[in-house]
């Protein structure tokens, strides 16, 4: 852990952990405002105990149930970001364009237009959502038409809002900033949690909240393990002449991570299992009776928690593979390497160097794929055997909270070793 005593002595390091404190206070105060013209009561009545709209919340960062004005998070600027990532895999330009440093920030300047349309988008269709599940019941005081042109405007700026702060937080080098303003959303919601949990307690539960407790010190362990397992793939460096001197060979290894992408794959995942329900919303209402029934059969599909959980377990597990794709490349490693003068013992240099790179990234990644999806789907799973729907561990927001914690933890960590080496 990192002494307090260590980061108060580092100005920058202090003030950039003060700043990032700020704009989550920042966050936490927009979430609690409400999109104008919002029934509240409706809102609340229809977020309980739903498990697509819990998804919802958890990838809203938990402003969703409060129908707020950053009621949509960081959605659709991740729904952006993996556009132009599979942009950037079948168009040759665009690959090019990300190797450049000018080309990424023209891609991030993309993606930051793209963000509102997808958001606009994205507001309408949760306002319908909002409507299908409303019983009759009026989601706005005012239905006019200028009511929902005002709440899609409201959270599009909020989700443009959000992105700034997040852009703010990464800017500090305390972590990603996108990734914890979903963490803030999650723990914001931890103490309401406990006080519901508390209010009910009952001493004839203790053995079943002692076992819970267990499950949650388990999971936060094995995930803790899982997120920092690393193999180490030896490489030797041959000698060399520099100046006048031989220098000898010099032993190293490559570390290959077995949860490559961390949380990134269950946002992506996540992302890509809310656009049916999203697109479907568009059409629930549509005059050809085949197109109405199709899209009311998506709604209740995705509502059912077994299609929920085996869907989502097969986007988590393909989008591992998928990002490990777009950020580990082995053929550039090899060249680096053979460029370097290291080579790995008992493997030529060049093809069969990337060829025996990409066979161990593939079996480090399907431990981890499966790891992932597992913990993405396990409170289905909990609830499932256990069928108490009270007590059921969040994996993917556990997963969430321990990468962020871990990720940001080691950014501090190098800023204080950096800025003691400045000294």
């Amino acid at each position: 852990m990192i002494p307090i005593r260590r980061i108060w002595k580092s100005p920058e390091v202090r003030n950039g952990l003060l700043f990032m404190i700020a704009m989550l206070v920042v966050f936490r105060l927009a979430a609690h405002v409400p999109v104008p013209g919002v029934d509240r009561a409706v809102i609340e009545g229809i977020a309980g105990g739903n498990q697509l709209f819990g998804l919802l919340n958890l990838f809203s960062g938990g402003t969703f149930e409060n129908f707020s004005v950053v009621a949509l998070g960081v959605g659709p600027y991740i729904t952006a970001s993996i556009i132009f990532q599979l942009l950037g895999m079948i168009v040759p330009k665009m690959e090019e364009m990300q190797k450049e440093e000018q080309g990424r920030a023209r891609i991030n300047r993309w993606t930051r237009a793209l963000t509102v349309p997808l958001a606009f988008l994205q507001g309408y269709s949760l306002i319908l959502l909002f409507g299908s599940q409303a019983s009759g019941q009026a989601v706005f005081t005012d239905g006019s038409l200028f009511t929902m042109l005002l709440a899609m405007a409201s959270m599009t700026a909020g989700t443009i809002f959000l992105m700034w702060l997040g852009e703010l937080i990464s800017e500090r080098q305390m972590g990603n900033g996108i990734s914890i303003l979903i963490f803030a959303g999650i723990t914001a919601g931890l103490p309401s949690y406990l006080s519901q949990a508390f209010s009910v307690f009952d001493r004839s539960q203790i053995l079943t909240i002692l076992l819970f407790a267990l499950l949650v010190v388990v999971t936060i362990a094995t995930i803790v393990v899982m997120n920092e397992a690393v193999r180490k793939i030896p490489v030797q460096y041959a000698r060399q002449i520099r100046g006048s001197r031989l220098a000898g060979a010099v032993a190293s290894f490559l570390p290959l991570k077995l949860n490559l992408g961390g949380v990134i794959p269950i946002i992506f995942a996540i992302s890509i299992i809310l656009f049916p329900t999203t697109l479907a919303q568009f059409f629930v209402n549509a005059t050809t009776p085949a197109v109405r029934e199709a899209a009311q059969w998506v709604v209740r599909m995705f509502q059912d928690q077994n299609v929920y959980g085996a869907v989502f377990f097969v986007m988590v597990f393909l989008f591992t593979f998928f990002y490990a794709s777009v950020i580990f490349h082995p053929d550039r490693v090899a060249e680096n390497l053979q460029k370097q003068g290291g080579f790995i013992p008992g493997i030529r240099p060049g093809e069969p160097t990337a060829q025996y790179l990409g066979w161990v990234s593939n079996r480090l990644l399907l431990v981890g794929a499966t790891f992932l999806s597992l913990i993405a789907v396990l409170p289905t799973l909990v609830q499932q055997v256990s069928g108490n729907a009270s007590l059921v561990i969040g994996g993917t927001s556990v997963l969430i909270v321990v990468s962020v914690v871990i990720d940001t933890v080691k950014q501090i960590e190098a800023q204080l070793t950096m800025r003691e080496y400045e000294m």
